[in-house]
């Protein structure tokens, strides 16, 4: 019996390749036209995807002269699309350095409501360098403490909306009452980073929790995950390494008291698709050609927190002694360990690895037909390192259609992926069950 996968489509800009809105199948809209979104979600719920995805940065990026830039706030934006769309998840990235739980809380389980049990939250302890100063913050604050705060965060908001029993609401005009007081809880907690009162305004949202998802895979992000996280948004070059962090994360599940299928695991991926293997190759050499040197430097040293890789030759081998150790990294420690590892096995040139980059920034990245991505896709959920793809088209919205249109069609006939929705919430997509709420029980 075929295992059922996974599919989300990660939006972001006109396409994960850095030079994607250069390409004629890029869209023309304004990153801030809701019309834009609007009909990419319509056309992943069309397509029976679990949900649809938005990432967040909180500064604006130096590479802005020659990247699109400047996309809608994601979780206002999740609350236009829930009016569009019916069925499919909505997710949406919100910070734990930069924000309070009680705001945050109350603004998910506000979309909790509105689409009707649909929502999901990407926590991200925000390794932009730029994100501190927009803040108040002289400099970012330290990885480790980041995931401190991280932990705490969690609890306060899992206690906000567990602070409503689900029956709560009585809303009796006979008798005038419309609240059990009984059954809405203060929360009284006093931590370390955080002190909040309690109760949250508003009823327990209706998957309970919102689905929490999580992207780090750092020592500190695994622990994470591990603990908190039900959807892992990961980055893997190798279907080796994508294993070896499938089986790591399922067993530290299961070592918190869960079980492994409490945590759904979905690889980046961006496809570069075309009727023949040439002329999939041919796309993704024409994106490549389109890059500017200056935007991968940049992104780069952001993802190791500033280092200046300028001064490195751009066509002599490197090695990972060019490279900061990733541990010391207080930004993003995962993605410069998953580039320091592709460095060490394969030598590239600075002008090669910027463009390895360039497609999907540290993520698998693939070109070829339809019935290859198919296959790719399906060894690597048979192979047990992916329960699904968190999928990054490189170029939007072209090669998201050519996805939809080719490729679900060769999954569903070979009976990994669902023909109609069976749920109408996020969890029932991915199978998660709702959570009991411990300080109500009947």
């Amino acid at each position: 019996m075929p295992r059922h996968l996974h599919l989300n489509l990660f939006v972001h800009g006109r396409g994960h390749h850095e030079a994607g809105w250069r390409h004629a199948g890029a869209t023309r809209q304004a990153l801030t036209d809701i019309g834009y979104f609007r009909d990419l979600a319509v056309k992943a719920e069309q397509s029976l995807f679990d949900s649809i995805f938005f990432a967040d940065v909180l500064a604006l990026g130096d590479g802005a002269r020659f990247v699109a830039s400047g996309a809608l706030e994601p979780v206002t934006t999740l609350a236009a699309l829930s009016q569009a769309t019916t069925r499919i998840g909505l997710i949406a990235t919100a910070s734990t350095t930069y924000t309070e739980p009680f705001n945050l809380a109350r603004q998910f389980a506000s979309l909790d409501h509105i689409s009707g049990g649909r929502v999901g939250w990407n926590i991200v302890t925000s390794w932009s360098g730029g994100a501190g100063p927009n803040f108040g913050y002289d400099a970012q604050i330290e990885h480790a403490q980041r995931y401190a705060r991280a932990h705490e965060f969690l609890d306060v908001v899992k206690q906000l909306w567990d602070s409503w029993a689900d029956d709560a609401i009585i809303d009796d005009p006979t008798s005038g009452r419309f609240l059990d007081p009984a059954r809405v809880r203060r929360i009284g907690y006093e931590g370390r980073f955080h002190r909040v009162a309690g109760p949250l305004n508003l009823p327990r949202p209706p998957q309970g929790h919102p689905v929490l998802v999580q992207a780090g895979s750092s020592e500190a992000g695994k622990a994470f995950a591990a603990r908190h996280a039900e959807a892992v948004f990961t980055a893997h070059l190798t279907k080796e390494s994508a294993r070896a962090f499938y089986a790591e994360l399922k067993a530290a599940a299961i070592a918190q008291g869960r079980s492994a299928d409490d945590i759904v695991i979905l690889p980046g991926l961006s496809a570069a698709i075309g009727s023949t293997d040439a002329e999939a190759n041919a796309l993704l050499d024409e994106l490549d050609s389109l890059t500017d040197i200056s935007v991968g430097l940049g992104r780069l040293s952001a993802r190791f927190g500033g280092y200046d890789f300028s001064t490195l030759p751009l066509d002599q081998p490197l090695s990972v002694d060019d490279f900061p150790d990733p541990s010391t990294v207080q930004a993003a420690q995962s993605r410069a360990a998953v580039i320091t590892q592709l460095v060490a096995r394969e030598r590239p040139t600075l002008r090669v690895l910027l463009r390895q980059l360039a497609a999907a920034r540290g993520h698998f990245t693939l070109s070829g037909t339809p019935e290859r991505i198919a296959d790719v896709i399906a060894d690597w959920v048979e192979s047990r390192a992916a329960d699904g793809f968190n999928l990054m088209p490189p170029v939007l919205p072209a090669q998201f259609e050519v996805f939809a249109e080719h490729v679900v069609p060769i999954l569903q006939k070979r009976g990994l992926f669902r023909r109609e929705y069976e749920h109408d919430t996020l969890r029932g997509h991915y199978g998660l069950a709702r959570p009991s709420n411990p300080y109500f029980q009947r």
